[in-house]
């Protein structure tokens, strides 16, 4: 498993790049739009993403993630880069028809399996982590390529953000959202099915790979 232990919250941003809002039609947010995780979804890499019985249309979403380091609470923008221990590669999959089905977000992103982590590397062996290239790739071609430069709220600000509600502890996870090329957005859309492979890739922190096996035919 990933070099961390298990994390008491894992808090994800939606809707992060605007490349994604693009394909989405959706505006830009105005304020970042959070949901959690829960830690029964981490899985190392070369572990299997399991494809539920209940869903048919599980997606792939490559994100940059990062740990907190010290307790953070009320942090300031200015700082929020000393309460960042770590950072890491990670695939927020997601049960899109779930999501669709309970319009929120969290049971169909909570399933066991459906948080694949890279290992993490130390924060200040990441030189400008607003600027990193981001590729996943299924089966062996590239289906998202972006740069965490276009985030819509970068770093800092999601911090900021987070901790002006809720305090996080030393091991508490972000996720800090997926730029464009998602499968439920594509055209034809793309659903990962039994026998796939993905990897997401963030250059200079690493990548997670993974097999997908389908549960009860689900996904196949």
């Amino acid at each position: 498993m990933a070099d961390l232990a298990t994390p008491a919250k894992i808090v994800c941003v939606g809707l992060n790049y605007h490349d994604h809002a693009t394909e989405t039609g959706q505006e830009v947010p105005e304020w970042p739009l959070l949901f959690a995780k829960w830690p029964n979804t981490i899985i190392a890499s070369g572990e299997e993403i399991v494809i539920p019985a209940a869903s048919r249309r599980v997606d792939y979403e490559g994100e940059l993630g990062l740990v907190i380091g010290k307790q953070a609470r009320g942090v300031a923008e200015a700082d929020a880069y000393d309460y960042v221990s770590g950072y890491f590669v990670a695939n927020d999959v997601s049960a899109r028809d779930v999501q669709h089905k309970d319009k929120q977000w969290v049971r169909g992103k909570s399933f066991d399996t459906f948080l694949p982590i890279g290992d993490v590397v130390p924060a200040d062996s990441v030189e400008d982590p607003q600027d990193l290239p981001i590729r996943t790739i299924l089966n062996g071609q590239t289906v998202q390529e972006s740069n965490t430069s276009d985030m819509i709220f970068d770093i800092r600000k999601i911090v900021a953000f987070v901790t002006e509600a809720i305090t996080l502890e030393p091991g508490d996870l972000i996720l800090t959202g997926t730029p464009a090329g998602v499968g439920a957005f594509r055209d034809p859309r793309i659903w990962l099915g039994d026998g796939d492979e993905i990897t997401v890739e963030v250059d200079g922190v690493g990548s997670v790979t993974n097999p997908v096996r389908s549960a009860n035919g689900a996904g196949a």
